[in-house]
């Protein structure tokens, strides 16, 4: 009877230990899958002061500063993104939205090439007063951030 009981109990702690392995094998296999997909969000303040690594992918949004837009040859299009204290260039080849325009919000995803922000993917405001929410807070960080029934 007592060799019954020390059994079970092994028993018990063997299947303890195998869920905790189990658990921290899934949640390694969910972050390694996960590495490549996140992108972190910069404002063009962030970018200067924090450059990011050679590389890196991730997305930068504020606005598309007024009389930088440039079509080049083909479908390449030049802009810059301004937090209204921080212009950083960049470029963007491919079909820009309906929506992209001088002085709208945007969000690109891509990395630095140099000094310049290489978009492969342009995301741009809803209407003429929505502008997506790390745009509004990287803003307002910055104090220059106006309500859209203000202006």
């Amino acid at each position: 009877m007592a060799g019954l009981k020390s059994l079970k109990k092994r028993r018990r702690i063997q299947l303890i230990v195998l869920a905790f392995v189990l658990v921290g094998l899934t949640t390694w296999l969910v972050g390694y899958a996960f590495r490549d997909g996140i992108n972190f969000f910069r404002s063009p303040s962030q970018v200067l002061s924090d450059p990011p690594r050679a590389g890196e992918v991730f997305r930068i949004g504020g606005l598309v500063e007024v009389g930088s837009m440039v079509r080049g040859q083909g479908e390449v299009i030049s802009f810059k993104v301004t937090d209204t204290s921080v212009s950083i260039p960049a470029t963007y080849k491919g079909v820009l939205p309906d929506l992209f325009a001088e002085g709208a919000g945007m969000v690109g995803t891509g990395s630095m090439e140099g000094d310049t922000f290489v978009a492969t993917e342009i995301l741009a405001r809803h209407d003429e007063e929505y502008m997506p929410q790390e745009v509004v807070d990287a803003l307002k960080e910055q104090g220059v951030y106006v309500e859209p029934a203000k202006q």
